[in-house]
């Protein structure tokens, strides 16, 4: 048996053509969606994704605002910038590029943003909406691993699901995600004992460690759906996920690829999470899908 091949390519596109016509509806009540992305210093994949960024916002409808910084910014005067777009009411949405040159304070960057323009989710008090389940800005890469699956008919709510890895940014946000559709979930890290056996109960598996190739072929139970979150850079320049994917599609029902799988789905599910934020900045004029949650 070989495995579906979950397209992040295709899936991207498909939300992006949702948000297209969502920010349609905004600029039909007046709303100009807005997205100011922050980059500070010159690191190259950085530069890479900020483009990619900018072209997709523009695409998609939104007016874009990138603010470039020198690696030498102080963290005064980077905090001063992100007040400066809370008080903007023009500005919806609002991306601090990470990392962060060395000798600044991400994590009191991100503190500093207003919750609801915080379109990455990682504001505390939209982690904490998460755990709670209330109304709130959910991360951007979970949310495009459970729309890949959404949109390739895989059932989430009574699966078995087994993350492997305990990020904030991906490992236990998804984990939550998932919980709040129904699964029972398994988290799984560098202290976790027999890791194949664990992985080998899963109907759905997520890898999100940054280690090349290490959830093996045989870990995988015959038909499970496996999403590979991690990129990885070989000596020889060639980029492959966190799963040994010839093996792992050889016994998965359906699995992603890398690169091409979860990677677009990351800028898709950060232009979802803007239409939604200049949506709920209008009251309730007009009604956005909120992206973790699929249209009924």
């Amino acid at each position: 048996m070989s495995a579906i091949l979950l397209d992040g390519k295709v899936a991207a596109a498909a939300v992006r053509e949702r948000v297209r016509a969502s920010v349609d509806l905004l600029h039909a009540q007046g709303v100009r969606p807005a997205l100011a992305v922050v980059l500070v210093g010159e690191d190259p994949a950085s530069q890479v994704y900020v483009r990619n960024k900018d072209r997709a916002a523009q695409e998609a409808g939104f007016e874009v605002r990138t603010v470039r910084l020198p690696a030498t910014t102080a963290q005064s005067d980077l905090m001063a910038l992100v007040r400066e777009l809370n008080e903007d009411a023009a500005v919806h949405g609002i991306l601090v590029q990470l990392p962060l040159p060395a000798g600044l304070d991400a994590g009191a960057v991100v503190e500093s943003l207003d919750p609801r323009k915080d379109v990455d989710g990682l504001h505390p008090a939209n982690v904490a909406a998460l755990a709670l389940g209330r109304e709130g800005l959910r991360p951007c890469t979970p949310l495009g691993c459970l729309e890949i699956l959404d949109r390739s008919g895989i059932g989430i709510a009574g699966a078995h699901a087994v993350v492997l890895g305990r990020s904030m940014l991906v490992g236990k946000p998804l984990a939550l995600l998932l919980l709040e559709r129904n699964a029972t979930v398994t988290v799984c890290h560098s202290r976790s004992r027999d890791l194949p056996g664990i992985v080998r109960a899963a109907d759905l598996v997520f890898a999100a460690v940054g280690r090349p190739r290490m959830v093996q072929g045989d870990w995988i139970r015959e038909g499970a759906a496996v999403v590979d979150v991690g990129i990885n850079r070989l000596p020889d320049g060639k980029l492959v996920g966190d799963v040994d994917f010839e093996a792992a599609r050889q016994r998965a029902g359906a699995i992603t690829p890398v690169p091409g799988g979860v990677g677009p789905m990351t800028i898709a599910m950060l232009l979802a999470n803007t239409a939604l934020a200049a949506a709920r900045s209008t009251g309730p004029r007009v009604a956005v899908q909120e992206p973790s949650r699929p249209a009924r």
